[in-house]
């Protein structure tokens, strides 16, 4: 089995694109770092290293990391050799929106290698299915644009998306998933607000089902999209985070971009 996952993944290619002279979209913001000198890739946290030693994390999505997520360590493997051949050694350009650094000092940035056939790092990755749409609390930029890119990879199954591992989880199929990143799909079948914290309840005992919450600090992010969480009950969404047991499988969401409400 694993042999043949191997070869599977060293059958895989990059799709190709036309480069493109303006291929820096607006929505990623500024130049922070006009040709950054990438040194080398780190293996464990996807940090791209500059040779003055600075780092620049990928902002919007998340590469997958194999064993720890039940899925073939060859899947993390093929995923930092492709990102590690389109940066390292090369002058990338980084932008970048407030907040520029994270707590360890590194610049939070959409990455663009513009010798490339498709310059933007990020959706390279999502289109490719090397990586899936993670968005931060606080850096929302260019969330449709990723969102598309890896609907484009799921739909044809590339990368990831051919692994069970990998797969949209429903909403009562949480058992093993704990302490994991997880795409989750389902029906809200309550919402509600108790003590400035949000709930959506997928399923009828919240001791045992699904739930999505909203700390009372990260509500001022909805109130600020003028969402209320409340009318989120009936309609089908797919959301995204770690999921954690507190009775039942949870995930605790921060704002709206990281829920996707679906027809």
């Amino acid at each position: 089995m694993a042999l043949r996952v191997w070869h599977w993944l060293m059958a895989f290619a990059l799709p190709a694109g036309g480069a493109s002279a303006a291929a820096i979209p607006e929505c990623a913001g500024p130049v922070e770092l006009p040709r950054a000198p990438i040194m080398r890739v780190e293996r464990t946290n996807d940090v791209l290293v500059l040779r003055d030693g600075r780092a620049v994390h990928l902002e919007g999505i998340r590469l997958p990391h194999g064993q720890q997520e039940h899925a073939p360590p060859a899947i993390a493997e093929r995923a930092f050799q492709i990102l590690n051949g389109m940066a390292r050694g090369e002058r990338l350009v980084v932008t970048a929106i407030p907040p520029k650094q994270d707590r360890y000092d590194r610049v939070r940035g959409q990455v663009f290698n513009m010798g490339s056939s498709d310059p933007w790092l990020q959706r390279a990755l999502l289109t490719a299915g090397m990586a899936r749409v993670d968005i931060a609390p606080d850096r929302t930029e260019c969330v449709p644009e990723l969102y598309a890119a890896e609907s484009e990879a799921r739909a044809a199954r590339l990368g990831i998306w051919a692994l069970p591992a990998y797969a949209i989880r429903n909403a009562d199929g949480l058992s093993f998933d704990d302490g994991t990143f997880q795409i989750v799909q389902g029906t809200v079948l309550t919402a509600d607000v108790k003590n400035g914290r949000a709930y959506l309840d997928f399923g009828p005992d919240w001791h045992t089902d699904f739930t999505v919450t909203i700390a009372p600090a990260d509500m001022a992010n909805f109130r600020r999209e003028q969402v209320d969480p409340r009318l989120y009950a009936g309609k089908t969404l797919r959301v995204r985070g770690i999921v954690q047991q507190f009775h039942g499988p949870e995930i605790e969401i921060a704002n709206p971009e990281q829920i996707e409400v679906l027809p």
